[in-house]
């Protein structure tokens, strides 16, 4: 389905040896509804490795790009609950980006997620960006079992942003420069995609630079809808 605003907050992540148990009840119980609580934070969706590393994917649908610089998140991100402080400590290899949607296509929600980080070859973000948003997102919603795709342009000074929880993590984050995102019913869908129109050598072809790709499935779902029901 489209994405439900104009913002993205996107986290890839492992955990430690010992701390998934702890982790994965953290993130449902606490961390995800609480963001999803902050003032223009729409949707959260936790996923997990199918074929991809680091094993954690997640990201929170927020109104604006300003949402993720605002106010009520900071505050949030300047006074982490202690289960919070216990769990991001065990953070590995963390990617945080705060994203501008680009452009969104796509029909419900799907079971498996296809992320690509990548950057544009030199002197082509600007055919990159038309041939993805324009072409290529089209072509992709229309494929059997595809059921969203969307392209994110991370932002690097709003993803820099000092905070106390991300002076928790035991190593800075990558921050990515783009983002593609593919929703699909079943991994083995994306899977045939990535050894198609989405191989590295086809990508490559189209200007794309740097690939990172990973098939995950997912875990969790949550709404800002769902948390005024549950009240």
């Amino acid at each position: 389905m489209t994405l439900a605003g104009k913002g993205v907050m996107a986290f890839w992540n492992d955990i430690a040896p010992g701390a998934e148990d702890d982790f994965n009840h953290w993130h449902v119980a606490e961390h995800i509804p609480e963001r999803v609580g902050v003032p223009g934070f729409l949707r959260g969706r936790r996923y997990v490795a199918h074929d991809a590393s680091p094993k954690y994917f997640n990201f929170y649908e927020t109104e604006s790009l300003a949402t993720l610089t605002s106010p009520a998140y900071l505050a949030r991100l300047n006074d982490p609950t202690p289960w919070t402080k216990r769990a991001i400590q065990t953070f590995r290899n963390s990617n945080r980006t705060l994203c501008r949607v680009i452009a969104s296509l796509g029909r419900g929600e799907g079971g498996a997620m296809l992320t690509l980080r990548f950057a544009p070859a030199a002197d082509a973000a600007a055919r990159v960006r038309d041939r993805l948003a324009g072409e290529l997102l089209a072509t992709l919603v229309e494929r059997p079992g595809v059921v969203g795709a969307h392209l994110l342009r991370g932002d690097a000074e709003a993803s820099r942003a000092e905070t106390e929880e991300k002076a928790l993590r035991a190593a800075p984050d990558q921050i990515a420069d783009w983002v593609l995102l593919v929703d699909a019913i079943e991994p083995e869908t994306l899977a045939g995609l990535r050894a198609g129109d989405l191989a590295d050598r086809v990508l490559s072809g189209h200007g794309l630079a740097d690939i990172a790709a990973g098939i995950y499935r997912l875990h969790y779902s949550l709404r800002q809808e769902d948390l005024a029901g549950a009240g």
